[in-house]
């Protein structure tokens, strides 16, 4: 019988949440890596394998894994992913942890400051993808207020030379060859805060997902606006107008749902928490309305902040948030109900769902 895995990465380290297939009781083992910040973790299914990247105030980011679900962790010697030694650039955080879908040997990581690299063996060493960190437009990026830094990574689900990664504050930008060239993909998406309002390049997308079964459709949580592409990204329209907000961070799409796309609006680039101290979680219907799923979540006095990836769905139709004041929710019904898993865990910056043999 398959069992659910939550990786939730926080403030204070790493929990793992563990439950059966009927995902009503949970057992929570941690923290791993107490004090340290962990904003990526990933679950290879092929291996079996967790990676986390742990932010160490005092000896920096180290990526570490597990092959046996977190009783024992392996740490190199030495750190994995760095920025050649030539240059002037030094790893400040690594954002996204991402195995490939088409090789078993592949995995690709966003670091801030914003750049891909990947590893071809397994993850035993991780180099920059040239393409990208020599692309002339990585000089121009400016930071946002997380940081600059590359935080999603998509592989297209036939082709795997086709790649798109979002940045913040560069944008959207994909690869058709495997990494050798990236081209901008932001046209339509507006930028009300840039003197330029549709600049090609520069946008603040914080958060970029693809539909489960057509590679061509993809949306994305902008810093105002929320977006969808049915061209891979050649062009965008902005859906979120009968959102309450359309600023956010968290999205997510599932593989088994009939409407899959997931959103939780806050209020405002000036006030990141609950529009109207109401918590929801919002979902694209068939006809492109949106849907608010409240059964069970507070309705008033709420104010809370959740996160770019805070926000994951297992392959059962389970959909999980955690958020800055450490609560943890639930809904085993695709969104239609909700409840409370945890509520005193330290300021949630990830959760990553998983259905595990």
């Amino acid at each position: 019988m398959k069992k659910t895995i939550l990786l939730l990465g926080t403030i204070k380290g790493l929990f793992i949440a563990t439950s059966d297939g009927e995902r009503r009781t949970w057992e929570l083992a941690g923290p791993y890596f107490p004090g340290t910040q962990i904003y990526a973790v990933a679950f290879n299914n092929r291996n079996n394998r967790i990676w986390v990247s742990s932010n160490n105030p005092f000896y920096g980011n180290e990526l570490i894994f597990s092959d046996d679900l977190g009783a024992s962790w392996t740490k190199p010697e030495m750190p994995l992913v760095s920025f050649p030694s030539e240059g002037d650039e030094s790893l400040l955080n690594i954002w996204q942890i991402k195995p490939s879908i088409h090789d078993s040997q592949t995995i690709f990581c966003g670091v801030q400051p914003a750049c891909l690299f990947v590893s071809r063996d397994g993850g035993a060493s991780f180099t920059p993808v040239e393409g990208f960190y020599s692309h002339p437009h990585r000089k121009e990026w400016m930071p946002g207020a997380g940081g600059l830094c590359l935080h999603t990574i998509i592989e297209d689900l036939d082709d795997p030379e086709i790649l798109w990664t979002a940045v913040s504050t560069g944008g959207v930008y994909k690869t058709s060859d495997g990494g050798v060239n990236w081209a901008p993909k932001n046209k339509g998406i507006v930028a009300p805060f840039l003197p330029d309002t549709e600049p090609e390049f520069g946008q603040c997308v914080h958060k970029m997902v693809q539909h489960p079964t057509n590679p061509q459709t993809l949306f994305l949580q902008h810093h105002w606006g929320v977006y969808r592409s049915d061209d891979g990204g050649e062009s965008w329209n902005n859906i979120g107008g009968e959102l309450p907000s359309d600023f956010g961070f968290a999205m997510a799409i599932s593989p088994v749902a009939p409407h899959p796309l997931y959103v939780i609006p806050l209020k405002s680039d000036e006030f990141r928490c609950c529009p109207d101290g109401k918590l929801a979680v919002y979902r694209l219907g068939a006809a492109g309305s949106w849907e608010c799923l409240d059964d069970g979540l507070p309705d008033k006095n709420c104010y809370e902040t959740i996160l770019r990836d805070a926000l994951s769905v297992d392959d059962a139709g389970g959909i999980y948030f955690g958020t800055r004041n450490g609560k943890l929710w639930s809904s085993v019904e695709n969104g239609e109900t909700w409840r409370l898993l945890f509520d005193a865990l330290p300021a949630v910056l990830n959760v990553k769902a998983y259905q595990v043999i």
